[in-house]
């Protein structure tokens, strides 16, 4: 007898699921009702039939001029929230003209040095109207902050701007290696950042806590679960210790995951998530407003599972992981452009990715009632079970520290998440040289010959002009009030008062993010990684 196929997570699945599946479930406990603890049908009661998802399509490209392009493109045929992109120099504070960034200038996003190119970047754009997502992490506080003074300058209302900033640097240290500073430091820019902005941008998401990278690097749905998790618990923590009320703060906070290919899996995972946070906030953390208890969450389809091979195969897979994100009742979605596995996407790749999200809205019908797959005794098994699963490794993570509170931090320095993200991505990939698991066009159904696609090309002037702006910037600002500026960012810094202000100050005296990042190095210094193997 061959044996039990079994989910991406190694969860075994039977051939047939029946009431026995479920014995002992409580479905008014467990379940409850759209918009009710523990939100396991999701947040609001009538989800999508009150508003649909926003449709926030990533991007990002070359220098600001040619991001806005592009931002207007997506909003002329129907995007409803942007998402930028930033390049790597911007994210791991480093400006245009730097050593270290040479080459990669407007390579995987927009480049942003300065006060200018933000304004450029958004350029006709009404911030206090559009909700914007930056995929920012351990410059966090310099793109908000950029941001903020950009709206300013608008004459936008800085109290009424709407959107993310994604602010997890844990995951950096896991997954995705955009850090700067040591851990202590970065989680202080964290919490600063969560403070300033629930007074000064109070409908801004403070945080957007990602399992995304974490999926993208190889680990399985329930590890997204349960890392992404115990990241969110380290936060609160730490804000907590900060002397910041819970319910002042857990109401702004936002997780980003992963769509991948394993549709009902993924449903379930949505599911298990949204209630395992529910208890942790009541629970463990003693919430008592039930907007602090409501995972929100934004999703992108799969990366990883693009292929170069074949490419056109890849608008099947995304679309697959876009309706596993909207049954699973997330707030807003991305859609990977089906040529992304070869270059940034081009207008027509990103246009068929937003219509993707059009056509499963009007034309579906999955939108007309709550939770449809609710019920289903497979889908309610893998929830449990994905539940039990991430919990366990949770408790696992706690033991880390004997105080009970930052168990998450000790497993990441001593390499445990890491490992086990690892060890998970080994294990598919013997899967997939074995052809245990089939991946269409790759391993099976190859094709004799592969037919092109267009593929997007960065102007190779476009590095020259953006170094030659932030040296022209750096000679007509007022050397004395940039100085002064960047002096109180160090004072701050030194004296452990919230930077917030001080990095507002900062970008509006045309301090580079470079400049200002430098700063916090030399408070700080920077992190070096224990490499595990």
């Amino acid at each position: 007898m061959s044996e039990s196929p079994k989910t991406s997570s190694g969860i075994p699945v039977d051939l047939v699921y029946g009431a026995e599946s479920l014995e002992g479930f409580d479905a008014a406990e467990e379940l409850s009702k759209p918009g009710a603890f523990p939100y396991t049908r999701g947040i609001q009661p009538t989800m999508y039939r009150g508003r649909l998802w926003t449709m926030r399509q990533y991007a990002g490209m070359g220098d600001a001029e040619e991001s806005n392009r592009r931002y207007k493109f997506l909003l002329a045929h129907g995007t409803k929230g942007l998402s930028v992109a930033f390049d790597l120099p911007t994210q791991i504070g480093y400006d245009s003209d730097s050593p270290l960034a040479l080459g990669e200038v407007g390579r995987v996003g927009v480049a942003i040095d300065s006060i200018e190119d933000m304004q450029r970047l958004f350029d006709g754009i009404p911030l206090d109207t559009i909700s914007t997502s930056m995929t920012i992490n351990a410059t966090a506080s310099i793109l908000l902050a950029l941001y903020a003074a950009v709206a300013r300058r608008t004459g936008a209302d800085v109290k009424k701007l709407n959107g993310t900033v994604q602010n997890d640097i844990l995951k950096e240290y896991i997954a995705r290696g955009t850090y700067i500073y040591p851990v202590g430091h970065a989680m202080r820019l964290v919490t600063d950042i969560i403070a300033w902005a629930a007074v000064e941008t109070p409908e801004w998401n403070t945080i957007s806590i990602s399992g995304y990278h974490m999926r993208e690097a190889g680990c399985t749905a329930v590890q997204e679960v349960a890392f992404t998790l115990a990241d969110g618990m380290t936060y609160v923590q730490a804000a907590m210790d900060a002397g910041l009320d819970v319910d002042a703060f857990a109401p702004r906070l936002s997780f980003f995951f992963n769509a991948h290919n394993n549709f009902l899996e993924e449903v379930a995972k949505f599911r298990a998530a949204r209630r395992l946070w529910a208890h942790i906030m009541r629970d463990h953390f003693g919430a008592k407003n039930p907007r602090s208890w409501m995972l929100r969450f934004h999703t992108q389809t799969a990366g990883s599972t693009l292929t170069a091979q074949q490419p056109e195969n890849n608008i099947v897979r995304t679309t697959l992981q876009a309706l596993a994100a909207v049954l699973g009742g997330t707030q807003s979605l991305h859609t990977n452009g089906f040529d992304e596995a070869l270059a940034l996407p081009t207008e027509q790749a990103a246009r068929i990715a937003l219509r993707t999200q059009q056509i499963l809205a009007h034309e579906s019908g999955v939108v007309q009632t709550v939770d449809p797959l609710a019920g289903s005794y497979y889908v309610e098994s893998l929830t449990n079970e994905i539940e039990l699963r991430a919990k366990q490794y949770m408790e696992t993570i706690a033991g880390f520290d004997r105080a009970g509170k930052y168990g998450m931090l000790r497993a990441i320095e001593q390499g445990y998440v890491q490992r086990e993200i690892q060890t998970a991505a080994y294990a598919y990939q013997r899967a997939v040289d074995a052809k245990g698991t089939i991946i269409v066009g790759v391993n099976e159904f190859a094709a004799e010959q592969e037919v092109g696609v267009p593929i997007q090309r960065m102007d190779e002037a476009l590095e020259t002009r953006q170094v030659e702006r932030v040296r022209a910037l750096r000679l007509r600002r007022d050397q004395s009030v940039h100085a002064m500026a960047l002096r109180r960012v160090e004072d701050s810094a030194r004296s452990g008062s919230n930077l917030m202000p001080q990095i507002l100050n900062a970008v509006e005296s045309y301090a580079t993010v470079g400049e200002i990042a430098d700063v916090l190095r030399t408070v700080f210094g920077e992190y070096r990684e224990t490499v595990v193997i």
